[in-house]
């Protein structure tokens, strides 16, 4: 149970940090880029038996991990089209909405039980993501662009069911740390990709802000990563139900990080979504 604890504070932290981007006037695309490069140099410190560059391509989740550094570039530039054409809210949902392809998959795929009041605990944090992430205006879906939070929905969920995968059949648990690093150095080259494109229409500056507003975000990003990993080993719980706590725990953490430092209002459905996730949790964990 630590490591799950750990991996939602880091994850909720990540959180705290976007929210500081606009107020310091962080550039967030390429401090995200940046991000993923200091996640990987933290993976890379953190190894045991230090692996030489030259090996990771030998390795049998090497393909997957470019697979991911890509898939993560994305969906993380989705969420930022659903947010600015939908709204944040929807974007929010979306994301946070795809743990149940990782639960449904653990369950036809690696035959995992789900009683009656574990199912139950999954529906109600389903609810309980949709409730803590609605405000007041109403979520304004458009049928022409609709497929934005359904790309971001799908996208989440084969990141987590990937993850899930990889820790369950590719990766040695002493491989976790090159394995969390290589994945972020994919999607950090495939950042620089786009970047050189766009210095051919344009000069890019990158302010010092950004430099350091991405190296803040690369560690707890890295480790969000690392924790959930060695989570997923938990012989208690299984697959379905880490991911259920993880999700619904970041969203209540997250939000009573936003009251706290930021002030945050939340409605009568926000504290609704609140409740619900906190049964949703006991149900998972206690059965």
């Amino acid at each position: 149970m630590l490591y799950l604890a750990l991996s939602i504070l880091c994850s909720s932290l990540i959180f705290v940090i976007f929210k500081l981007y606009a107020r310091f006037k962080v550039q967030t695309l390429y401090a995200i880029i940046i991000n993923y490069f200091t996640a990987c140099l933290v993976g890379f410190t953190m190894m045991d038996n230090k692996v030489s560059p030259l090996e990771i391509p030998g390795k049998s989740w090497f393909i997957g991990t470019l697979a991911l550094g890509v898939l993560f570039i994305i969906i993380f530039n989705l969420m930022a089209k659903t947010s600015q054409v939908l709204g944040v809210s929807v974007a929010s949902v979306a994301t946070k909405m795809s743990l149940s392809i990782p639960v449904v998959l653990g369950v036809f795929l690696y035959g995992e039980e789900l009683g009656i009041l574990k199912a139950l605990g999954v529906l109600l944090a389903l609810c309980a993501v949709y409730f803590s992430s609605m405000r007041k205006a109403h979520l304004p879906f458009d049928k022409r662009t609709l497929f934005l939070p359904l790309l971001v929905f799908l996208g989440s969920g084969v990141i987590d069911a990937s993850i899930q995968y990889a820790e369950q059949f590719l990766v040695p648990t002493e491989e976790f740390p090159v394995f969390s690093s290589t994945v972020f150095a994919s999607a950090g080259c495939c950042g620089l990709v786009f970047i050189l494109f766009k210095s051919f229409s344009a000069k890019v500056r990158i302010a010092p802000q950004s430099i350091l507003g991405g190296i803040a975000l690369g560690v707890p990003n890295f480790f969000s990563i690392y924790f959930l990993l060695r989570a997923l080993q938990n012989e208690v719980l299984n697959s379905a139900s880490v991911f259920t706590i993880n999700n619904v725990a970041i969203v209540m953490f997250s939000t009573l990080l936003g009251i706290l430092l930021f002030r945050e209002v939340l409605s009568f459905r926000n504290w609704i979504g609140i409740g619900l996730a906190i049964l949703s949790i006991l149900l998972v964990a206690a059965f």
